[in-house]
Formats: structure tokens, C-alpha cells, sequence
């Protein structure tokens, strides 16, 4: 007993140690919780700095550019009015200041002398003034005049009080554009500043200061009561000729203390209590198992005693029972050993010639021997064998016995004989069974393993299938494997062009022979899947330094870029690869699929058969895409597309026979915002169409309102995508429009590709016509059109594009190919518009080569419905003094 006390000494203090091992690992997760804690709380004050600096930055900005663009539309109108009358400039400025803007007073000079101010009262002083003779104008005026661009300073202190931002324009007008004078804006700081945000509610303390871009010291012109902390979040602006520093930082400070920072550590706290407590409990109860233990071990050895001597009873129990006496050899049998052995029960006495006579002869020589064995040497008897019945029969013994000494000294043995034929014969039905059983198992492992692998892998490459991948991916993302994780998502590209034109069959095929590819090309340490059409994934848990992943791409597209041999043609495929990395064990594996999509997209967005790996540049580029997407479908729904209208001139009159309605998006935030931004997006969101359909209501609205106007405009050109065109409710909305024939033009862009047309877009294009819808076909020149297909589509109007036009007045051959281009819309009867003329001279030889319409900078920009109308009244462009042309017509 005493080394069993000494065990279960040992053994109380081990069942607590596991229990010790959770509460040091408590204490250690507690640790790092509150660190963690502490350190996303620190990340969450600068993501809310940065959020609240960014839209203060973009007030600020777009105030600013706001009042810098209503001058820019002031400025414009005095090129083409360099002798507009102090009324006529009243009312324009009158108009700007009107608006919501921080504007204080505008100033025009001509040839650098004040001649214009707004508003005059207040201003009378400033009449007169020539910056070249003042000081403290004359370095900016003749700047704004060296450089020929708008210049904006600022910060500045105003004679007349408070302080400003000064926009400088240079105002150009006459035949030749030349350079005439300048004007003046004034911006109104501390207005400009109280508009854009930076009143007494800011929720971060903030700085601004300002340092011009030639060199010179930092000042800082506005800052909260509470000054910014250290390290803070810094964004610039650039005005033009200084550029605006911001710095923000928390109210509190970065370190301020977390207002549920207490309550998380006492639930910590509690966490650690309900973990390591159960546990301390269990060792209790485990140390108390084990004394009970001990403690029947020690009744185990008293009831074996007990136990040796009631077997020979139990044993014998319901069995026969027997007797032989060596010395004397008789043979004692009770009554169900007689029957046993078919000994009659009448019969006195039994001999060892009875139970030897009926044993079965095969038997016979065994069972003497183990018998004789048990008697010389004294141990238990215990042995099997079989006797035959009087009817032939097999019975099945086993008998069992134990020697011992009488009182007298005679060696004795008496034991039992029981029927085990039964029992016999169930254990072969058993075995057989269990054989049986044994081969069906094995049978249905076989079609187990044979479905799992089906379900497992593609049917037709063999590899891994999409399922193989989820589970390879699930098993990454668990454990305490810290390798990283990169996959590859490899698209073939062109494989669709091979199911069009050779059939399916030829598709598989080439699946195939790809898959053989990647198979010999890919490491055995990698996993590769079919996801899915074209697409698979390597997965790999390799070094990427040691892998080098972009070489091993680079090798595949090479490899798949062979020419495959397929039904008797040398087919040639792509391919366009995708890599992304995980590096941080929490990042889960299914957003790495994600990022190696993302990768894939852009890699086909660069031109296909090339490889592009994720990096946060392409994250942020996600992000700000799937902003920008939701802003456009927000956008929608608030109306916030509108068109803008620029005019088109008869090249021989200047009369305007044409509008343009070119789509713009009124953002709340950012302003106005232009095609090539939101319309990719607005591609992929599948959206165009809606927006063609707000643009197209709009202007046709707008339509109706010049003829109410009295103005006389004889159509509207509005852009027409694909996916507007195979709307298939297009011809009916269209038709519930009562659109005047002739009054609608659709412009369709060359690059939609004419030659490859398929037969609903054709049909689409034929029902726009025979509703009285002109077609103009858009960018002419710069896509895919062919003279063929010109001539099915049979457009109303060609449109050259602008990087035709622009440098006509520099280069004679591409004059000639403008000609050209007029020539073959003369010979079909189609009309031809210049798009982009922005200077005089350019209209003129335009006009010179032919061209009907003319449409750019040279004659007014694109404007809003408003402003396009009052243009249009004023006929301001119509002076012979200013077009240069009408000399030209009459001549």
C-alpha cells in the first residue's frame, strides 16, 4: 500500500497541470487581447481622421473650383467680347455672384489697366489700376502673362479686410487668339473656409498652411482651438501656384483611452475564470478517480480467490458432470454424461472404454493423449473433441477438468463435459458471414473510393474539380500552418473563339491537352483544379521567393501558347494568369481566391496573355471602383445625370444646325464628373443603358423647350452604346416618344466594330431608321469601320474624330486623309462633322477641305440646358470682326 500512495501522490499533483498549462495560456491571450484592443482602437482614430480630412479636402477643393469655374465661364465670354460694355458685364457678373460662391469681386484689364470691377461699390478705386506700375500686382500679372495659364494664389491679406485666394486668367480674343489682358477673381477666405466644413463643430482638430511651390517657409493661416497631436494625417491641395498642406489629428489626442477599454478587460477576466476554472475541476475529480481505482484493485484481489474456487461450479453448472479414479480406472458419469455419450441410463457401470469407444476415430489418439497429458501432469484438464451418435451423427464436446488428491492419496480428476455442436456450427455460419461481410465491404470501399474520387475531380481533364479546391482551400485556412498561400487563376483566352467555330468537341480537346500542360509543367508539390469552363487554379504552399511564381506564369503561358493540333487544325490558344499571395495568416483563404480574380481581371484588362500578380494598388483600385459603382447606381435613382449641350455650326454660315448632348454626372461631393471616368464602371455594372435613357429623355425634353423658345434647332445628337441597342424594348420606348423625324440623331462609336454586327443589332439599327432616328457614326476614323460596312449602315453623318483635326494646321498629309474622308461622304451623300476645332484657323481650312458641320472649343463649349439657351439667343459668335469667316463667305 505504500508505493500505491506514493502513485497516487504523483499522480493527484500531475492531474493539475494541464490545468496550470490553460490558465498561463489565459493570461497570455488576455495580454495580447488588450494589446490588439489598444491597437485597433489607435487605427480606428486615424481611419475617422483621415475619413473627416478627406471630406473637408473635397468641399475645400470643390469650392474652390467652383468659383474658379464660373470666372473661367465670365473669362470665356470676354474672349469673345474683348469690348463687352460695364452693363453687359454687370449682368454676367451679376449672374456668377448670384450663385452660391465665395467670389468677392472680379477685375478686368485689359492690357494689364483696370477697366471692368464688380461690384463697383466698394471697388471705384480699383478703375484705372495698371498692375504694371503697382508693386504688389505686377509680378503676378506679368506672370500670368509669361506662363498663359490661370494662376492661382493664396492665402493673402486684402486691403480691403480679411483675408483671400487671388484667381489670375489670361483673356485671349481676335483671329489669332492673342493675348490681351487679364482678369481678377477674389475669393473670400474665411467664407470659402466656413462653406467648405472648418466651423466650431469639426470633430478632428485641424491645421491649414500654405507653402508656395517655388520654395519658401510654410505659414499656416487656419487651425482649431485644440492644436493638432504628433504624428498626425497629412493631405495637400494644390491651388495652382501654392500648394495647401491639411493635418488633422483626434480631439483626444491618439492615446486617449478607450471609453469600453474597463468592461473588455473585465470580460477577459471573466473569460479566463469560466476556462481554467472547469479545468482545476477536473483534475479534482481525475485525482479522485484514481484513488477509487486503487481501491478496487484491492477488491479485485480479494474476490479472486472467491472466483478460482466457484469456476469448476459455475463451469459445471448445466452440463455433465465427471469422475475418473486413476488407480481404479472407473469412470463416474451423471445423468446428462450418459446422454451425452448414449450411454443407457439403466447401464451400472461406466468404463474409459464407454467414452473412448465413442469418440471420433479421427479424434481418438488427441483426446487420449491431452487426457493422460492432464493426469501425469497434474494441471487442468480442458480440451475439444467429437463423438459419433448410434445414428451416425457428430456431436461436438468440450470438456474441462481438474485433478486433485483424495484422503486416501488417489489421484483423481473431475470435470464437466457440455454440447458445443451448436455453438460450433454458428461460429462457421458466423465466419462465413463474416467472410462474406468482409468481401462486401471491401466491394463497396472500392466504389466509396471510385465515387469520392468522381465527386473529387473533373470528368473531363481529370484533375481536381472546383469541390477538390474548396476543401484544399478550407484546410489551409485552418491549423497552425504559417507557410503562405499562393494561388494562380489561369484563364485561356480565345478558347471561345475555337468552341464558335470548331464545335464543342474540339473546346474538350483543347481542355484537355491544356490540362496535360499544367500537369507537366506545374511542381508535384502544387495542387491544380478546373474550376470551371476555362478557368483553373494552382494552389501552392511554397516559398514565393524560392518558387518564383512570375517565372513559372510566364512558363505556362509560353507552354499554352503552342499550337495544338485538333481535328486536322492547328489551333492556337492564351492564356491570362492572376497570382495572389497571403502572407498574413488571418486573411482567409477564400478572400485570396478573391484577390486572384481581381488579378486575373486586370491582366486581361492589359491585353490578355500576360500575368499580373495582387498588390494593394489593385485593392484600392477595387475598392474605389466598387465605390464608384455604388455612387452610380445611387446617382441614378437621385437623377443626378444630366446632359450638356455643345453646338454645331453650318461650316458656311456659322448658323447652329446641331446639338451634341454629352453625358455629365452632377456628383454631390465631387462635382461635375466625366465620361471616361464613370462610364468603364458603369460598363460593368451593366447601367450605360439607363444612363443613355436619362441623357436621351433629357435632351428631348430640353428640345421642346428651345421651340418654345422661339429657337431654332433642327436636331439633337445624343451617344448611343451596345447595350442601349439590344435593349429590346428599345423600338417600342422610342415609338411611345413621338419623336419628330429628322429631329433625333443616334451616334453610334466607330469602335462597336460595323464589319462584325451580329443580326439583332443590325435589325435594332434599321428600326432606330424607320422611325425618322438619324444615324451618325462617332469618332470616325479612330475604330474598326469598314468602306463596306459604311455602306449597309448608310449613316446620315460621319463624325471625324478630334485627333484627326487637331494637328491639320501642322501636317499636309493629314490634311489629305481628312480630305479623303469628306470626299467619301460627299460620294455617298453623307454629311461630315469635325469634332474638336478649336482655333479659328482650324475652321477655316476645315471649311476649305469641304466639311459641312463644325463643332469644338473654337465656337462654345459644352454648357448646361440654361446656359446653351441664353448662347444661343445672344448669337454672340455670329460678328465678323470675331469669326474671321464671314469675309471668307462673301469673297
Amino acid at each position: 500500500m505504500n508505493d500505491r500512495n506514493t502513485q497516487l501522490s504523483l499522480h493527484g499533483l500531475g492531474c493539475y497541470i494541464p490545468a496550470i498549462v490553460v490558465a498561463f495560456a489565459a493570461l497570455i491571450a488576455i495580454f495580447l487581447a488588450d494589446s490588439q484592443k489598444q491597437r485597433l482602437e489607435e487605427e480606428y482614430l486615424r481611419s475617422f481622421t483621415t475619413e473627416q480630412l478627406g471630406v473637408l479636402r473635397s468641399r475645400l477643393e470643390g469650392n474652390i473650383q467652383g468659383d474658379i469655374n464660373l470666372v473661367q465661364g465670365l473669362v470665356a465670354a470676354l474672349s469673345t467680347e474683348p469690348d463687352m460694355s460695364p452693363s453687359r458685364f454687370a449682368d454676367l457678373a451679376g449672374r456668377i455672384f448670384r450663385k452660391d460662391t465665395q467670389l468677392r469681386n472680379l477685375a478686368i484689364a485689359p492690357d494689364f489697366v483696370v477697366s471692368l470691377v464688380y461690384p463697383v461699390k466698394g471697388n471705384e478705386r480699383s478703375i484705372g489700376l495698371d498692375y504694371r506700375k503697382n508693386e504688389r500686382q505686377r509680378a503676378a500679372a506679368m506672370q500670368v502673362k509669361a506662363l498663359d495659364r490661370l494662376i492661382v494664389t493664396g492665402p493673402v491679406d486684402l486691403v480691403q479686410g480679411g483675408r483671400g485666394v487671388i484667381a489670375r486668367y489670361p483673356i485671349h480674343a481676335g483671329r489669332n487668339n492673342a493675348f490681351i489682358g487679364i482678369a481678377s477673381a477674389v475669393i473670400d477666405l474665411d467664407r470659402l473656409l466656413d462653406n467648405s466644413g472648418f466651423g466650431k463643430d469639426l470633430k478632428v482638430a485641424v491645421s491649414l498652411s500654405s507653402r508656395p511651390h517655388v520654395g519658401g517657409e510654410a505659414r499656416t493661416f487656419f487651425s482649431t482651438a485644440t492644436p493638432v497631436d504628433a504624428d498626425p494625417v497629412v493631405m495637400t491641395i494644390d491651388i495652382g501656384h501654392e500648394a495647401w498642406t491639411m493635418s488633422a489629428a483626434p480631439l483626444g489626442g491618439w492615446r486617449q483611452p478607450s471609453a469600453d477599454l474597463t468592461l473588455f478587460r473585465t470580460g477577459l477576466a471573466l473569460l479566463a475564470i469560466i476556462i481554467v476554472a472547469p479545468m482545476f475541476w477536473v483534475g479534482y475529480l481525475m485525482k479522485d478517480r484514481h484513488r477509487h481505482i486503487l481501491a478496487l484493485q484491492d477488491r479485485e484481489d480479494q474476490l479472486e480467490t472467491v472466483s478460482q474456487r466457484l469456476q469448476l461450479a459455475l463451469d459445471a453448472s448445466r452440463v455433465g458432470v465427471w469422475e475418473f479414479d486413476t488407480e481404479l480406472a472407473t469412470l463416474t458419469w451423471d445423468a446428462r454424461m450418459r446422454a451425452l455419450y448414449n450411454v443407457p441410463p439403466d447401464q451400472p457401470i461406466c468404463r474409459y472404454e464407454d467414452w473412448r469407444t465413442a469418440l471420433h476415430p479421427d479424434d481418438l489418439e488427441e483426446a487420449e493423449r491431452v487426457f493422460s497429458d492432464a493426469i501425469e501432469a497434474e494441471r487442468p484438464y480442458l480440451t475439444e473433441f467429437r463423438v459419433l451418435t448410434v445414428g451416425g451423427d457428430i456431436r461436438h464436446i468440450r470438456a474441462h477438468g481438474m485433478t486433485y488428491r483424495a484422503s486416501s492419496g488417489a489421484k483423481r480428476i473431475v470435470g464437466a463435459n457440455w454440447d458445443v455442436t451448436e455453438d460450433i456450427r454458428l461460429q462457421a455460419e458466423l465466419l462465413e458471414a463474416k467472410l462474406t461481410a468482409e468481401a462486401q465491404n471491401r466491394a463497396l470501399e472500392d466504389a466509396r473510393l471510385v465515387l469520392e474520387h468522381n465527386s473529387l475531380h473533373d470528368a473531363l481533364t481529370r484533375l481536381p474539380n472546383r469541390r477538390f479546391l474548396d476543401q484544399q482551400l478550407a484546410l489551409a485556412g485552418i491549423g497552425e500552418d504559417t507557410r503562405p498561400l499562393t494561388l494562380l487563376h489561369i484563364d485561356l483566352d480565345r478558347f471561345k473563339d475555337i468552341n464558335d467555330t470548331l464545335g464543342h468537341a474540339a473546346g474538350d480537346e483543347v481542355l484537355k491537352q491544356a490540362a496535360g500542360v499544367l500537369r507537366a509543367h506545374i511542381p508535384a508539390a502544387d495542387f491544380i483544379a478546373r474550376i470551371g469552363g476555362d478557368e483553373f487554379v494552382l494552389l501552392s504552399r511554397r516559398e514565393p521567393t524560392e518558387a518564383d511564381f512570375g517565372t513559372l506564369s510566364a512558363r505556362l503561358i509560353e507552354a499554352i501558347s503552342e499550337p495544338m493540333a485538333i481535328e486536322g487544325h492547328d489551333c492556337r490558344i492564351g492564356a491570362s494568369i492572376g497570382i495572389a499571395t497571403r502572407n498574413d495568416a488571418e486573411e482567409s483563404a477564400e478572400q485570396l481566391l478573391v484577390n486572384a480574380d481581381i488579378a486575373l481581371y486586370e491582366a486581361k484588362r492589359r491585353g490578355r496573355n500576360r500575368v499580373e500578380a495582387f498588390n494593394d494598388e489593385l485593392r484600392l483600385r477595387t475598392v474605389e471602383v466598387k465605390r464608384l459603382g455604388d455612387d452610380i447606381l445611387r446617382g441614378l435613382e437621385r437623377g443626378e445625370f444630366h446632359p450638356y449641350f455643345q453646338p454645331q455650326f453650318d461650316a458656311e454660315t456659322l448658323e447652329i444646325v446641331g446639338v451634341e448632348a454629352l453625358a455629365r454626372w452632377q456628383h454631390p461631393t465631387r462635382g461635375i464628373i466625366m465620361p471616361d471616368v464613370f462610364l468603364p464602371v458603369a460598363e460593368t455594372l451593366n447601367v450605360v443603358a439607363r444612363i443613355d435613357e436619362a441623357i436621351l429623355e433629357q435632351a428631348l425634353f430640353q428640345s421642346m423647350r428651345w421651340e418654345g423658345q422661339d429657337l431654332d434647332i433642327a436636331r439633337v445628337s445624343v451617344n448611343v452604346s451596345c447595350q442601349r441597342l439590344r435593349d429590346d424594348n428599345l423600338l417600342e420606348k422610342l415609338r411611345a416618344m413621338n419623336i419628330r423625324p429628322g429631329s433625333l440623331t443616334f451616334e453610334l462609336l466607330e469602335s462597336i466594330s460595323f464589319d462584325t454586327l451580329d443580326d439583332g443589332l443590325k435589325q435594332a439599327i434599321d428600326g432606330i431608321k424607320s422611325l425618322g432616328i438619324e444615324i451618325e457614326i462617332d469618332d470616325f476614323g479612330t475604330g474598326h469601320a469598314s468602306i463596306v460596312s459604311l455602306l449597309e449602315l448608310s449613316p446620315a453623318r460621319l463624325k471625324i474624330d478630334r485627333r484627326l483635326v487637331q494637328p491639320l494646321l501642322e501636317s499636309t498629309a493629314q490634311q489629305s486623309l481628312v480630305r479623303s474622308i469628306i470626299d467619301i461622304g460627299k460620294v455617298r451623300d453623307i454629311e461630315t462633322v469635325a469634332e474638336g476645332v478649336e482655333t479659328l484657323a482650324h475652321a477655316e481650312l476645315l471649311r476649305g477641305l469641304g466639311c459641312h458641320i463644325l463643332q469644338g472649343y473654337a465656337f462654345a463649349r459644352p454648357m448646361g440646358a440654361d446656359d446653351f439657351l441664353a448662347f444661343a439667343k445672344a448669337r454672340s459668335w455670329m460678328p465678323a470682326a470675331k469669326t474671321g469667316l464671314t469675309t471668307a463667305r462673301a469673297s
